[in-house]
């Protein structure tokens, strides 16, 4: 009987200690498979205010060269490179204590819109200090921006908008920021806009073959040598009016539950309705506020509808963006 239970023992721990070396081991690192094997950064490009943070492989792309050029402009002695390294983090850190924010290197939504709205001590290049009345129209569809002064065209050129997937905000914005030199894909120059759920803006380009084309991630590129003439005859708070073929929304949209709070393109779309329908609301700024609502609720009483202020589907239908 004895030795019948020692056998038993070595059989059992034969089996525990013979784990295949294929059987994943929890918390392990995975080593790779050859010294050689190349590593991909992921890269971010998209700048709808995406979380950047230090990890391994470091995080890389047009959101990391762009957090890396304000803190360049506002006096941090940090050189552009797209790479989100450890110096990267330790200035964000050293910002987010000088606004009083937790010193934890993380890229919030929060610190992108503090960052963007931080100016410089000294401006980079003096605004056009006339009273001309500026405004801008950026047309999708024909890939051109036109300038008017005084309600009178001035100039045109030709521009790079969204490619599908990331498509240009359709809506009435303004110039909040100018910036200079910031280089790689945004060129020489750089006219932030105030479109609520992103980072857009009109800038140059290191791809001026792209100039004409849907390519962006949602910016307005153009040629260096155009945003230069551009730049210094736009001031700051510039209306600048996106559309497509003429319009702010498309001829047939999915209905989206809308109401006070809401944001986002779906939103212009309902503004620039309202508007095109006789109802004025201020601007399609994409932020469903209380102007909003109350457009809506007296569209909805005009048509006899239930007066929620909110978007229903028979509110699209009554307004004609659905069949």
């Amino acid at each position: 009987m004895r030795r019948i239970v020692i056998l038993f023992i070595i059989l059992v721990l034969s089996l525990i200690t013979s784990v295949p070396v294929s059987v994943p081991i929890y918390g392990a690192t995975p080593t790779p498979k050859s010294k050689e094997e190349n590593i991909t950064l992921p890269r971010i490009d998209q700048l709808t205010y995406p979380i950047l943070y230090l990890q391994q492989p470091c995080l890389e792309g047009e959101a990391v060269w762009l957090v890396q050029a304000r803190l360049r402009e506002i006096g941090y002695d940090i050189q552009p490179d797209g790479i989100y390294n450890a110096l990267t983090s330790n200035y964000i850190r050293l910002f987010q204590l000088s606004h009083g924010m937790k010193d934890d290197g993380v890229v919030t939504p929060e610190v992108w819109k503090t960052l963007m709205e931080v100016e410089p001590a000294q401006p980079c290049i003096n605004d056009n200090k006339s009273q001309d009345r500026m405004m801008i129209v950026i047309d999708v569809k024909t890939r051109n921006l036109v300038v008017y002064q005084n309600d009178k065209e001035i100039t045109r050129y030709p521009v790079a908008v969204g490619k599908s997937e990331t498509p240009t905000p359709l809506g009435e914005w303004n110039v909040v920021h100018k910036g200079v030199g910031w280089g790689n894909g945004f060129g020489t120059r750089w006219m932030g806009l105030n479109v609520p759920w992103g980072i857009y803006g009109i800038h140059g380009t290191n791809k001026p073959y792209s100039i004409g084309s849907y390519a962006s991630h949602g910016c307005i590129r153009m040629f260096n040598r155009d945003v230069e003439k551009l730049y210094p005859i736009i001031p700051h708070g510039t209306p600048v009016r996106i559309v497509e073929n003429g319009k702010m929304f498309p001829e047939n949209s999915k209905p989206v539950a809308l109401k006070k709070g809401s944001s986002g393109q779906k939103v212009v779309y309902v503004q620039s309705r309202l508007k095109e329908l006789g109802i004025e609301l201020d601007r399609a700024d994409g932020c469903y506020g209380n102007m909003t609502e109350l457009a809506v609720k007296y569209y909805q009483v005009w048509h006899n509808l239930e007066p929620s202020g909110e978007m229903d589907e028979d509110t699209y239908r009554a307004m004609g963006m659905i069949d």
